[in-house]
């Protein structure tokens, strides 16, 4: 052998052992990473599940001070159900500690929240039926008192969990640069022997690397939108494509939580508000129709005006009254043809089409509420006709998918705007002049009660596509 084919032959024994001691460094490195975030995962799951559990039980006192002001047990389902509820989060808080400390703070929710039943069901609502105020408030202070101590125990675990986050962030984060330093420390000395080999190996590892560091880095800085554009068949590729689908996971529940905190917060203020403006908006509509009747010429005008705006307040707060009900679902099996062409044959009956062509294609089946259904599908249809315009079009088509039914329901009008197509569901949000921006909202809320969602999007060209996606129904 020449020492040329030596020297090529040393130069890649070298080049194939320090990539070989490279992609060890590497994949020792991303293990470790894995198993932190899969450690983050885990602990990320605890502090929901700690927060669901807060929140269940600001429910429980809600019930509860609910019976406390309207002096009966009507509140008491409502009561149970929510009771149910923070007991089946306190199994998966208990499941989820592991530290005598996790366990000691999951403990003392268990026995406060017991403690907590056993005062609503055997002093509270017996003093309440029995009219005596005294006994009623004074257990309402003591309930109060042992809701500040579940809620200081949450919050400490949470905390707890949230640390914990933090030292298995801050390990990862280690375990990431003492990986890309050895990796190229080793293949700059690579790079020494075979200039060209090194410089490919340089790139193809240091690049992956570096923005799977500046991915983690966004993420760990709260940037759920981060993306790392890294399309390699290789371990690189699948731990971004890991990252990516993360961190679509957690931006999709984040959204998810924040919408349903900001409807059950709305929720919580209809239900304390919405029937007591029911009884002045009835007096008023009561006494403008009585005086309508004896009003001519401007004075009419007037009165009409006035009639309008009251039943516009009275339209936003059912919108209200829609969003702090409690949905049941019954197990009925509906068609779902037959009801998109009820809502049609009414809305042609009440003129509501005008000219506009509207098309019904496809059938399925589905459990749910008829009345609630009914109500989406009316909100989608006038919102896609008034969308179209005169001599406009809407299409429904309802798809019947392996465990889903979709229903469609696509207009010809000018589409969604980029600005409001991301607050569509928000409540009071709207692009209509007269409209209330609680039709949407209420009708996401009854989607998700049915085990379902509404997913909007621009067609190609003009117009827009809103589609309720729900289970579908076994026969």
């Amino acid at each position: 052998m020449s020492g040329t084919a030596r020297r090529l032959l040393y130069a890649f024994s070298l080049l194939v052992l320090a990539f070989g001691a490279a992609a060890y460094a590497a994949l020792e490195g991303m293990a470790e990473i894995h198993e932190a975030l899969h450690s983050v995962r885990r602990q990320e799951t605890a502090v929901r599940t700690t927060l669901s559990l807060a929140t269940a039980v600001r429910d429980l006192y809600a019930h509860l001070a609910h019976t406390l002001i309207l002096g009966n047990a009507s509140h008491l389902p409502l009561y149970d159900g929510a009771h149910r509820r923070a007991l089946a989060l306190l199994e998966q808080v208990q499941a989820q500690a592991i530290t005598p400390e996790e366990r000691a703070q999951v403990d003392t929710m268990r026995r406060t929240t017991a403690e907590l039943d056993l005062l609503f069901r055997e002093a509270l609502v017996p003093a309440v039926l029995k009219g005596d105020r005294t006994t009623a408030v004074r257990e309402h202070s003591r309930a109060l008192e042992l809701v500040g101590v579940i809620q200081e125990s949450a919050d400490t675990l949470a905390s707890h969990y949230e640390r914990a986050i933090g030292n298995y962030e801050e390990h990862a984060s280690t375990v990431q640069h003492g990986s890309f330093r050895w990796t190229v420390v080793i293949l700059a000395a690579a790079a020494l022997l075979a200039a060209g080999v090194g410089l490919y190996i340089g790139r193809s590892v240091a690049r992956p690397v570096s923005l799977l560091e500046a991915g983690a880095a966004r993420i760990a800085a709260g940037d759920l939108t981060t993306r790392i554009a890294l399309n390699r068949p290789d371990e690189f590729g699948r731990l971004a494509q890991q990252f990516n689908r993360m961190t679509a996971a957690l931006r999709e529940h984040q959204e998810r939580l924040v919408q349903s905190e900001r409807l059950a917060g709305i929720g919580r203020l209809a239900a304390g508000v919405a029937h007591e403006i029911n009884n002045p908006l009835g007096v008023i509509l009561g006494y403008v129709r009585l005086l309508q009747r004896k009003a001519e010429g401007a004075l009419a005008d007037d009165l009409r005006i006035i009639e309008e705006e009251t039943l516009r307040c009275r339209d936003i707060v059912e919108g209200l009254l829609d969003l702090s009900r409690p949905l049941q679902i019954p197990g009925e099996t509906l068609e779902l043809r037959e009801l998109v062409e009820e809502v049609v044959s009414r809305l042609r009956e009440s003129a509501q089409l005008s000219d506009v062509s509207l098309t019904v294609e496809g059938e399925a089946r589905v459990a749910g509420h008829p009345q609630r259904l009914r109500q989406v599908v009316t909100n989608l249809l006038k919102n896609a006709v008034e969308a179209a315009g005169p001599s406009g079009q809407v299409m429904v088509a309802i798809h019947a998918r392996e465990g889903e039914v979709a229903l469609t329901v696509r207009d010809t009008g000018p589409g969604l705007a980029p600005e409001a197509h991301e607050r569509l569901f928000e409540p009071f949000f709207t692009t209509k002049p007269q409209g209330t921006g609680l039709g949407l909202a209420v009708s996401q809320a009854i989607a998700q009660a049915h085990g379902g969602h509404i997913q909007p999007r621009n067609l190609p060209g003009h117009g827009a596509e809103f589609t309720l996606h729900l289970p579908r129904s076994t026969p």
